[in-house]
């Protein structure tokens, strides 16, 4: 499977990390400008200490990578984690960076677009932007991971949400509330 990973600006980085160490699918990465300001800042990494996750790395600004193109198959876009803003402009159809760009390519090619956003509160403004992108195909997924198992460490709370990241995206099957009772 090929995923395209992009890291937007808002707080998150840690699922982002997650994500790209346990997918086993080739990725593509695409790091925004803030998204770059969000790896410093919350994990002390550059996007460079992911190229080891990744099969290879685009830059935001180049409108002209292969992922640009609906020409260009790939499987999965994911926005780990999402900005509203990032949210906004995808639904408005504006795709002047690679991320934007990516994710209209995925909605246009119905290749599955997952936007994991990690904002509190949301607006009403964003939550009717979001409406219209899962009207348009778009998975929704806030960052809002499941407690259920009783997680005990930050890990375990991020990894729980990552797990059902990867369901969504058809690579494994997460543990569900009471998931023994189905074995």
């Amino acid at each position: 499977m090929r995923i395209v990973v992009c890291i937007t600006g808002s707080s998150g980085a840690v699922y982002a990390e997650s994500f790209l160490k346990k997918s086993k699918s080739d990725k593509y990465l695409v790091v925004s400008r803030w998204g770059r300001a969000l790896l410093k800042d919350e994990l002390g990494l550059s996007e460079k200490d992911l190229v080891p996750y990744v099969k290879r790395q685009f830059s935001d600004d180049d409108l002209t990578a292969p992922l640009a193109s609906g020409s260009n198959h790939f499987d999965a876009c994911v926005v780990l984690p999402c900005s509203t803003s990032t949210l906004g402009k995808i639904a408005a159809g504006i795709g002047d960076t690679l991320v934007t760009r990516t994710a209209q390519v995925a909605l246009k090619e119905r290749f599955k677009l997952v936007l994991c956003v990690r904002e509190t509160p949301l607006s009403t403004i964003t939550l009717e932007q979001a409406a219209t992108l899962s009207r348009a195909g778009a998975i929704i997924m806030p960052i809002s991971p499941p407690l259920y198992f009783k997680p005990k460490t930050v890990d375990e709370y991020v990894s729980a949400f990552t797990d059902k990241l990867l369901a969504v995206l058809g690579e494994s099957i997460s543990r569900g509330w009471r998931f023994e009772e189905l074995e």
